[in-house]
C-alpha cells in the first residue's frame, strides 16, 4: 500500500525554517526542508493540517507557532465541527492545528496525533481517479472533498477543490508558480495532474 512518508517544503532559508518548526510545531521527519526558491505567488494549492487531542493543545501548538514567527491567518475559534486556527509559517506554508474534541479531558501536551496533506484539484473527481490508478483507496468521499484510506501512513491526504481548500485556509484562491513542496512516498515518483511532484523516499533528505 501506498505511504507518505513525508513532505518536504521547499524554502529560502533552511536553518530559519528547521528552527521555526521545531519551536512551533516540534516536528519530526515527517516535515522536512530544502533550500529551493521557485517562483510562486499567492495561494500555492495545499494545506497541512496537525491534528490533536484536545483544544489546549491546539492553543498551545498555535501560540507557539505565532511565538516563533507565524502569521496568524484564522484565529483559534470553536465551531460545529470542533477547534481549531490557522497560520501561516515564515516560509510561505499554511498550516491548521485542529481537533474534533469540544473540551479538554487532560492537561495540554504538544502532542501531533495526524499530519494530514490537503491538495487543492482542479477537477476533484478526475484527480481521485488519478490517485486511484496510482494504488490509493478513497476512505470517504462526499461533494469537493476525498479523504483517502492510509491508516499506517505517516501523512495522511486528502483532496479539496481549489476554492473550497482556500476558504478553509482563509486566503484567496488565486495563485501561480511553484507549490513549493514535494510528497515523498514508497511509490514510483510522479507528478499528479496538478502539478504536485511524488518522490521516493530515498531521495528526500532534509538540506
Amino acid at each position: 500500500m501506498t505511504s507518505i512518508e513525508s513532505v518536504t517544503l521547499d524554502v529560502a532559508d533552511t536553518s530559519a525554517a528547521e528552527r521555526f518548526f521545531t519551536a512551533a510545531f516540534g516536528l519530526d521527519s515527517r516535515v522536512q526542508v530544502r533550500a529551493l526558491e521557485a517562483p510562486t505567488s499567492g495561494f500555492r494549492g495545499y494545506s497541512l493540517s496537525l491534528i490533536v487531542s484536545q483544544p489546549s493543545t491546539v492553543n498551545a501548538l498555535f501560540d507557539s507557532a505565532v511565538a516563533a514567527g507565524a502569521t496568524v491567518v484564522k484565529p483559534v475559534s470553536k465551531s460545529m465541527w470542533g477547534h481549531g486556527g490557522v497560520a501561516q509559517a515564515p516560509d510561505g506554508s499554511i498550516w491548521k492545528v485542529a481537533t474534533s474534541a469540544k473540551k479538554d479531558t487532560g492537561p495540554a501536551t504538544r502532542q501531533i496525533d495526524q499530519v494530514v496533506l490537503l491538495l487543492a484539484a482542479g477537477d476533484v473527481s478526475a484527480t481521485k481517479q488519478f490517485y486511484v490508478g496510482h494504488g490509493l483507496a478513497v476512505g470517504k468521499s462526499f461533494g469537493t472533498y476525498v479523504e483517502f484510506d492510509m491508516p499506517t501512513s505517516p501523512v495522511r491526504l486528502g483532496l479539496y477543490s481549489r476554492k473550497a481548500l482556500a476558504k478553509d485556509a482563509g486566503v484567496p484562491p488565486e495563485g501561480s508558480g511553484s507549490h513549493r513542496i514535494a510528497i515523498n512516498s514508497t511509490a514510483a515518483p510522479f507528478t499528479d495532474p496538478d502539478g504536485f511532484a511524488w518522490e521516493p523516499v530515498s531521495t528526500s533528505a532534509r538540506a
